[in-house]
């Protein structure tokens, strides 16, 4: 079995969206808070040193910031930006509370049949459907894959980093998942997703690893619900994420 790039999935650190529950969507000028720049600094020492051929970022701030600060801890590693693996654009539910969005009746797709849910479109921003975020972002990896492995040989790791739901749904597809089981995956603020590629199926070698103690996992206060739109649960299923 010929082996091809090795991806790391890295999610952008924290932000103020995420600490207060609104859907940042592609909203200009939302970078990380002081506890994503801890966060992703953290990530940036455990990758320390490793040979990470190719970093490639959404093009939003947030992703931008947490690239840097991970390309600061690896060697000759420009950051690359590629819009195909921008977050789901959320249209008019853009910039929206989550608690109240959760009353909307499109909620309840995007939680239990993603694979048929479109957002609307907005008078600022435009939708799209959560079928056509996985597409193009799916798209991305398969080029960026042989893109490394022609550059740097078959064994190469590359980085990805991006968002929430986009992670999800490419770690579903490399699970063999549907779609309509994306929400089951949870993906936090700055953590490392890694999927193997081969030529005969994909392999999901590490799933939502940020490295800390799992003291979050004890806590029996809050029962686990619905996935907020935009990611996962941050901590303790109590942060929402996007």
């Amino acid at each position: 079995m010929a082996f091809v790039p090795t991806c790391l999935l890295i999610r952008h650190g924290r932000t103020s969206s995420n600490a207060h529950g609104t859907l940042a969507g592609w909203t200009e000028g939302v970078g990380l808070d002081e506890t994503g720049c801890t966060q992703t600094a953290d990530l940036a020492e455990r990758l320390r040193g490793m040979p990470v051929r190719t970093l490639v970022s959404s093009p939003l701030q947030r992703c931008v910031e947490t690239a840097q600060i991970v390309a600061s801890a690896l060697d000759d590693v420009a950051v690359e930006i590629d819009e195909r693996v921008g977050e789901c654009r959320y249209g008019a539910w853009t910039g929206g509370s989550l608690e109240e969005l959760a009353k909307e009746p499109l909620w309840r797709m995007v939680q239990d049949q993603p694979s048929s849910a479109r957002f609307p479109d907005g008078e600022i921003f435009m939708g799209e459907s959560i079928a056509d975020m996985q597409a193009r972002a799916l798209q991305a990896v398969r080029d960026i894959n042989a893109r490394v492995s022609a550059e740097h040989g078959p064994e190469a790791l590359w980085a990805l980093v991006s968002h929430g739901d986009v992670i999800k749904s490419i770690l579903a597809d490399a699970a063999g998942a549907h779609l309509d089981h994306f929400q089951r995956i949870v993906v936090s603020p700055a953590s490392l997703s890694v999927v193997s590629y081969t030529d005969r199926r994909p392999f999901v070698v590490r799933l939502n690893d940020g490295g800390a103690n799992l003291s979050a996992l004890l806590s029996s206060a809050d029962e686990p619900g619905d996935a907020p739109v935009g990611g996962g649960v941050g901590s303790a299923h109590t942060e929402y994420t996007n």
